[in-house]
This record gives structure tokens, sequence and C-alpha cells, in this order.
């Protein structure tokens, strides 16, 4: 037997009370169009997301033909003690030209899929230029080990 058929009496409906204006119909919620005909669009004024577009890692293996082994070392905290620990990953990256060798510092770039590992071409970075450390500038004052030389 269906609901449809059922005859109940209404009288034990009317004396329920309804108290939150969603049950009655005036909500904002019954006005607005369902949540499937909605799209979410990103407003103008903010960037794409280009989360882990660009890594950089150290070359760990070149054994293939055009590919290296890059180990990427980034810090995040320990679950329980809270203290930042080093996570490394290792990524294949395409190398077009073999010119990388082992310890090399490499610029992973976010391409199309080139085979099934394969998703980063590798970017060579510039070496860095250790930087000599400042020296103090003279006071004028002879210290005792400058005294003790020149006697």
């Amino acid at each position: 037997m269906s609901l449809l058929h059922l005859h109940l009496p209404l009288t034990q409906f009317k004396t329920l009370s309804l108290s939150t204006p969603f049950l009655h119909g005036t909500s904002a919620i019954a006005t607005t169009p369902s949540a499937a005909t909605t799209t979410h669009h990103r407003p103008a004024y903010l960037p794409p997301i280009r989360a882990m577009r660009s890594l950089q890692g150290r070359v760990i293996c070149t054994t293939n033909d055009k590919t290296v082994n890059v180990e990427v070392v980034r810090l995040a905290p320990h679950p329980k003690y809270k203290r930042r620990v080093r996570k490394k990953k290792k990524f294949q990256a395409h190398d077009p030209e073999n010119q990388f060798q082992i310890g090399d510092i490499v610029q992973l770039e976010k391409c199309k899929p080139i085979s099934k590992k394969k998703t980063f071409l590798a970017i060579p970075v510039p070496k860095r230029t250790a930087s000599k450390p400042a020296t103090a500038p003279e006071v004028g004052l002879a210290l005792e080990s400058d005294a003790s030389s020149e006697v």
C-alpha cells in the first residue's frame, strides 16, 4: 500500500509547532538555485594555484639515458614532536642532453608526462659563489700577537 493512499487525520499535524524559518520555506536557502546548477568560479584578482610546479633538488643517479634521478629535500614538522625534520623524495626528470652529473643542483619544472614516472624537466641552477668572509676593519691598536712576532 503506498503512502498516497493513506488517509491520516491532519489534526495531529496541525498541533505541531514549527519554530525554524527553514521548515516554513522562508529561508534564503529555499530561494537560491540548487547546488547542482551553481558553479564555483575563482575571482579574477586571485592568481591560479600552481602548487608543486617547481622543485629544487640534487642529482643522485644518471645511469639512464636522458633521465636523471633527483632527490628533493624539504622540512616538515614531526607529527608528534613538532620539530622540523627532513623529508626526502626522489623524482625522475628529463635530461635531453645528458648534461647533469651526480651532485649537481637542478630545478625541476612540471611538464606533460614524458613516461610513466617522468613528469619533470631538469633545468640547471647556477652554482653559488662563495662569498669571502668580511674582514674586520683595522682599529689601529697593536695586538699582543703582532707585537710578539715583530720582536
